[in-house]
């Protein structure tokens, strides 16, 4: 079985108006020595009144300007593009610019259409996206790795494989529909060195444009790797500007440890709850589709470091507690126990989201009542009518933060809930809900979010962490 990467190259590995392709160019060349690769591409960065910025946000602005009255415009974006258009020779200039021109009059049509409704929604938004960011940037690779001796070919959107639900904006992926849509990709992977693809883009069974939320491009790759996995001995790449350490480098500066092996399960936990390693829903996708598959997260600028998430881990070596992590931003949901069940269905079944916990219950006069995290405050605001229609007399509290510990095997640290607390308590902050299960491999620590009490706790927790001792 011939060997697949699906390789991701999210904004910042693009870097502000294509500074760092070339390295991606040399990163392809590497990973094209011994295998096919796929490589999923994000929006591009830009420079902005002297701020990296991502095209989908320059994009999304001019919706919300457009919802307002004020004429969107893509200059910014077209600039953007003919600065990398540059890395193109001649001989494919007018081809590219082509493409380029016929994408953003895509996109500007888009937008053209909310000014006139004043709704930047649904459809309209995501063609906006689509077209001036992840696809088209797709094409304009495709012409640089070819200008580079590359064979490559992109995959136009009539050719789309990702298929997807009709939840416009914060799409699902659905794996029959996809596999049936797999042709043309399929005959362009077996007749190219490199096919590029956009991520975070789908399209419905009727052809309308959707998209995953946020961070969706690794669960394009993700995706790409289950429809691929039966005919190649797939493995997915993604590259960043380091491997996984142990905490945010933003928060700790100091005692870092580099981490070697993540679980499926622990790179899922440690994404759900703040690190950005990938998107936790990729995780899941390819759990749910029964794929065991190796995940390598890659510091492009020294491939030699990397991180490799595997569902059945080699024998370990490191530090059990591998991950120090926290989120802003949460909301926690109290609900009686004999409500929640169908709550948890329709929040899989219909929502099909699953970014939240489920705390230890407790009694009060009697009821028992069961708590939900959410790791999204927004999200339960936007769908606090749907939460409560499950029990008018729930209760929502916002502006909590969590810290967790990330390591399947964390049993093995002697008095780990006892000294993460401690230290908590010693860095002045009020532990307003512990929650320890030795099932789960986790402890989840609820604070306030106020200030800088994550970062706080964070950084309390890890410099602890080196000397606690191992059973």
């Amino acid at each position: 079985m011939a060997n697949l990467i699906v390789v991701k190259f999210g904004g910042s590995a693009i870097g502000p108006d294509g500074t760092f392709i070339p390295e991606i160019i040399q990163r392809v060349n590497n990973l094209k020595r011994d295998s096919k690769v796929i490589a999923v591409f994000s929006a591009p960065l830009t420079m902005h009144d002297g701020k990296k910025r991502s095209l989908t946000d320059v994009v999304l602005e001019q919706g919300k300007n457009a919802e307002n009255g004020i004429i969107p415009s893509l200059d910014i974006v077209k600039s953007t593009y003919q600065t990398i258009q540059k890395m193109v020779n001649s001989e494919s200039e007018k081809n590219c610019q082509e493409i380029i021109n016929s994408h953003l009059e895509k996109a500007q049509k888009a937008l053209d259409e909310a000014f006139e409704s004043k709704k930047f929604v649904d459809e309209i938004r995501s063609r906006a996206l689509a077209f001036s960011g992840e696809i088209l940037m797709s094409h304009v690779m495709k012409y640089i790795l070819k200008t580079n001796n590359i064979k490559a070919e992109s995959i136009g959107f009539e050719d789309w494989p990702i298929i997807t639900d009709n939840n416009i904006e914060s799409t699902n992926f659905l794996t029959s529909e996809s596999r049936g849509k797999m042709g043309k990709m399929t005959e362009l992977v077996e007749e190219n060195e490199v096919v590029t693809i956009g991520g975070f883009i789908g399209k419905t069974v009727d052809n309308i444009t959707t998209t995953y939320e946020r961070g969706g491009s690794d669960r394009t790759a993700a995706d790409l790797g289950i429809l691929f996995h039966k005919k190649y001995d797939t493995s997915i790449d993604f590259e960043k500007d380091s491997s996984v350490a142990s905490a945010d480098p933003k928060i700790i500066e100091f005692g870092l440890r580099n981490v070697n092996q993540l679980s499926y399960n622990e790179a899922r936990l440690a994404g759900m709850f703040g690190m950005k390693i990938l998107d936790p829903i990729a995780i899941k996708e390819i759990v749910e589709n029964g794929v065991d598959m190796p995940i390598t997260i890659t510091n492009m600028r020294n491939p030699e470091k990397i991180t490799v998430i595997k569902r059945a881990l080699d024998a370990q070596k490191e530090h059990p507690i591998k991950i120090v992590t926290g989120k802003e931003n949460c909301a926690i949901f109290r609900i009686e126990t004999n409500s929640i069940q169908k709550l948890l269905v329709s929040l899989e079944k219909d929502k099909r989201y699953s970014e939240f916990v489920i705390l230890s219950p407790f009694t009060k006069d009697g009821i028992e009542f069961s708590r939900i995290l959410f790791l999204d405050g927004d999200y339960v605001k936007r769908n606090e009518k749907y939460l409560l229609g499950f029990d008018s007399l729930a209760t929502i509290t916002y502006n909590r933060g969590v810290i967790t510990l990330i390591g399947d095997e964390m049993w093995r640290v002697q008095q780990v809930a006892s000294r993460t607390s401690a230290k908590i308590g010693e860095a002045g902050l009020n532990i307003l809900n512990m929650d320890a299960q030795e099932e789960t491999s986790r402890i989840i620590i609820v604070v306030e979010d106020a200030d800088d009490n994550i970062k706080k706790a964070i950084s309390a927790i890890h410099q602890e962490i080196s000397e606690i001792n191992l059973i």
